[in-house]
């Protein structure tokens, strides 16, 4: 809405990243920025008409930051029908209003998801870029954009704070030199209540509350709510919370928040075989940040050592003694890649034979050897900040895994990306039709297995992947990332 400052400056420098935006190393992208004070989104009394426009000096700002152009429309261009007969709203549903901002502030955000669905249709980006601060409004528009089927893809842009720690905001220039000393007090009493085990505590809340007083600040409110829902939290163990605060510092109204997570973001990838999981782990691991846990590497590899040994694949009594002398490890590289080793040795191509591939499934559905894994695999997510791909990481390894993630794609081009990947390893491979069948087989074993069988988790998102490239698949997973985990808790590595 103008008077641009650092926190704007934050949003365009993310839309003209190579790492949201691929087109910026083909030269293609334009960033735009529009500034329009919205009528629609102050009810009366508030500060519409004292709200700071300086257009010339926003322009300026603006391009030295890296937008290519300013977008200032007038209000009659956005609202034609305004002061007439009346015009079509956007209806915010009242369960994302119920908290934080909404019971004070009637009617406020119907009118940013009113505007900013006008913008959009106006201008068709590829990518629309918001701050994280008005995260209720992010949430907002993030569901506004989804349900409405508007081809737009959303990314959000951590909170900037000033040298204090007060939150960039356009409204700080109200404050006079004391209550800029006062509103300090905002953040940094969200801070200590996130120190406590559970900051979402009724008793925490009014503690923080009652401080906020203390600092000479009055109290809007004081909440915590699941980022995602923006409901109270429902249990003790949900894992993310936001804490979040509005308070007036004189005349001027105040919004801050922080988020308390009990442990990193955990991402599942579930799916069948041939699915692509693992080259999309692995670059979605890169792009994220997160470590990767080849899940199904681990399976292949007790397998390979199992055949090794002559090892009946159907006596679950000897796979239990031998597994005690199997020694894995696991080695991640600078490059994202993965070193498998078993008792010492490298088996990071052997265990990709189609030997290995043809009974792998066999030895996953014993229950000794599941029990094992799935052990040191958690052992390895008990801290979070990872992302793991299997056939049970949703369901069984992970069940409270932040983001969880159906892979698939139709037996016919499973088949196609087998035989490529065969020829690329330097193994034959058979013919498409008696490939397409063994995919089916296995598909059927997998999911009929009593121990832990292939299915999708109530709560995960279906990907079917036959007409996406990787490319595309990772950012449909990225941005699903992006609903739960705000950048404020895992922040997208810079490029």
């Amino acid at each position: 809405m103008g008077a641009l400052h650092a926190g704007h400056a934050a949003l365009i420098a993310k839309a003209g990243s190579s790492h949201v935006n691929p087109s910026v190393s083909t030269g293609q992208v334009a960033v735009l920025v529009s500034i329009f004070v919205n009528p629609l989104q102050f009810a009366p009394g508030e500060d519409f008409e004292n709200y700071p426009r300086q257009l010339h000096q926003d322009v300026l700002f603006a391009a030295r930051a890296g937008a290519s152009a300013i977008w200032a429309p007038s209000a009659e261009e956005i609202l034609p029908e305004s002061g007439k007969s009346g015009i079509f709203r956007v209806a915010v549903p009242d369960v994302l209003t119920t908290y934080l901002c909404g019971p004070s502030r009637s009617a406020h955000f119907d009118g940013v998801a009113t505007v900013v669905a006008r913008l959009l249709a106006f201008v068709q980006p590829h990518l629309l870029v918001l701050g994280e601060k008005d995260w209720q409004q992010l949430v907002i528009l993030r569901r506004m954009i989804v349900e409405l089927g508007l081809p737009v893809r959303v990314r959000g842009v951590a909170t900037v704070r000033e040298s204090d720690g007060l939150a960039s905001s356009s409204r700080n220039r109200y404050l006079s030199q004391e209550e800029r000393l006062k509103a300090r007090g905002l953040h940094r009493r969200l801070l200590e209540q996130s120190t406590s085990a559970y900051p979402a505590s009724i008793e925490g809340l009014a503690l923080l509350r009652q401080r906020l007083k203390e600092d000479g600040l009055t109290v809007e409110y004081v909440e915590a709510v699941n980022p995602t829902t923006l409901q109270p939290p429902q249990t003790k163990a949900h894992k993310l919370i936001l804490l979040a605060a509005a308070v007036r510092c004189g005349t001027t109204r105040l919004i801050d928040h922080i988020f308390w997570a009990a442990r990193k973001p955990i991402v599942a990838i579930d799916g069948p075989a041939g699915a692509g999981k693992s080259t999309v782990t692995r670059a979605l691991a890169d792009r994220l940040g997160l470590l990767y846990l080849d899940t199904g590497a681990m399976y292949r590899a007790v397998t390979w050592f199992l055949l090794n040994q002559d090892i009946n694949l159907a006596d679950r009594h000897a796979i239990q003694l031998i597994l005690e002398k199997v020694n894995l490890q696991l080695e991640l590289l600078p490059d994202g890649s993965q070193i498998v080793c078993v008792n010492g040795r490298n088996v990071s191509e052997a265990i990709r034979s189609p030997r290995v591939t043809a009974s792998v499934s066999a030895v996953a559905a014993h229950h000794c050897v599941r029990q094992v894994l799935t052990t040191q695999q958690r052992q390895i997510g008990d801290d979070g900040g990872l992302i793991a791909e299997g056939r049970d990481i949703g369901t069984a390894v992970f069940p409270d895994a932040e983001v969880k993630i159906f892979l698939t794609a139709t037996p016919a081009e499973r088949a196609r990306r087998r035989a490529l990947d065969l020829q690329r390893r330097g193994f034959a491979a058979p013919d498409l039709d008696r490939l397409e069948l063994q995919i089916k087989e296995r598909d059927q074993l997998d999911s009929s297995r009593e121990e832990a069988p292939l299915v999708k988790a109530t709560n995960a998102v279906e990907v079917v992947t036959d007409s996406m490239d990787i490319e595309a698949v990772v950012s449909r997973i990225e941005d699903l990332f992006r609903l739960q985990i705000p950048e404020e808790v895992w922040p997208t590595p810079m490029c």
